[in-house]
């Protein structure tokens, strides 16, 4: 009889398969890399700036710099791709191989892949008007 996992030692390092390898590995780097960007954006957002300056011009100036359309579609692909492979996660750990997990994987990858695609589009074709 196996002994139960330790619930506090989280996920187990996957060792089967390389894309579960990365998976499991672009987690904590994203998530790392994802608290850092977000405290920075609510730092610049909310204790540097009021909520009453933020409007579209406050956009259109912090935009003139590459470094902040950067900045934004990082946090935007690390947010995005972090939360499918959670979702992703999840769905292969509740649904059996067949017809409605490779639906709802479907439905996950055109989903989010519209989104950042979109996400993308505005952040570097944004033209001021």
């Amino acid at each position: 009889m196996s002994q139960p996992l330790d619930y506090r030692s989280g996920r187990p390092v996957p060792t089967e398969n390389s894309f579960e390898l990365f998976a499991w590995f672009f987690m904590r780097v994203s998530g790392v890399l994802l608290l850092l960007l977000a405290i920075g954006h609510l730092v610049i957002m909310h204790l540097i700036n009021s909520i009453d300056n933020i409007n579209y011009q406050f956009v259109v100036e912090r935009w003139k710099t590459p470094f902040w359309r950067a900045y934004d579609g990082l946090l935007l692909f690390l947010a995005l791709i972090h939360g499918m492979n959670g979702i992703r996660t999840i769905l292969d750990d509740y649904l059996r191989p067949g017809g409605w997990r490779v639906f709802w994987m479907s439905v996950l990858y055109t989903t989010g892949f519209i989104i950042l695609f979109a996400g993308f589009l505005t952040i570097f074709t944004f033209q001021p008007q």
